[in-house]
């Protein structure tokens, strides 16, 4: 696996971070628009909108053939949900995973947001995975491995009583969607590769609230939680430095 992880110049890695900030504004924007009576398929036409009049690319757009230019999973829905013409409604959480392409490479960032008031255990699911992204991207650094990094994923989010899923990880990125390595978000201290300066990942905690097993829907596109739990997914791209990890899809 090591062999085929792509590592970035400077000048693809400023390419890139161009790419991050314009993602993170366009999620700001779709953000903005989250509220109850609202379809998630208009959701997705305003992240279309805004991911085009920056003059970039949407990036799930036709990926894999999937329908649309935002992936917004609801509730149990864990990722990959279809937009389309389901109602927002008081007390649901929406999961939103949004791609954009800039002179030919890739960011990728995902957020968790309530739809209006949601309740106690939504918020802290959401809270709690929020805390496992930062986590994790603490551990991006230069020497150590990939290992060191699920492992304190999963132990924070487990010692809160919630289960990490196992069946999707994070993903390197640049010229492609998904690139080398896939980073699982539970493991074993010590073991996997070991982080480069160069690397560009993206770190994606899904949590849910009940256990970590998984079930795909008939769309053959949206997974959800096998006991109909709550679940909660953060994701940003970030650069290994030899000052640590650069979060490209910072403010």
């Amino acid at each position: 696996m090591a062999n085929r992880i792509t590592i970035k110049s400077k000048d693809e890695l400023n390419t890139m971070r161009r790419a991050g900030a314009l993602l993170r504004e366009v999620m700001e924007e779709v953000i903005g628009h989250v509220r109850p009576g609202v379809t998630t398929g208009e959701l997705d036409r305003v992240a279309r909108h805004e991911i085009e009049r920056r003059g970039a690319i949407p990036a799930f757009l036709g990926l894999y053939d999937f329908p649309g230019s935002l992936c917004i999973s609801i509730n149990e829905e864990i990722v990959h949900g279809i937009p389309g013409k389901r109602v927002l409604v008081e007390g649901d959480i929406a999961s939103l995973d949004l791609g954009l392409i800039l002179d030919g490479y890739y960011a990728d960032m995902a957020r968790t947001v309530p739809v209006g008031r949601a309740d106690e255990v939504s918020n802290r699911l959401i809270q709690v995975t929020g805390e496992a992204l930062e986590i994790g991207i603490e551990f991006l650094r230069p020497g150590l491995r990939m290992g060191d990094l699920s492992a304190a994923v999963q132990a924070h989010v487990e010692r809160n009583g919630f289960a990490v899923v196992r069946d999707y990880t994070g993903h390197g990125i640049g010229r492609r969607p998904h690139e080398d390595p896939k980073i699982p978000n539970y493991g074993e201290p010590g073991r996997g590769v070991r982080w480069q300066v160069g690397m560009v990942v993206c770190i994606e905690p899904m949590v849910n609230v009940g256990t970590y097993q998984t079930l795909l829907r008939e769309d053959r596109w949206t997974v959800v939680t096998a006991d109909g739990s709550r679940s909660a997914h953060m994701e940003d791209t970030i650069a290994v430095t030899e000052d640590g990890p650069w979060v490209l899809t910072a403010p």
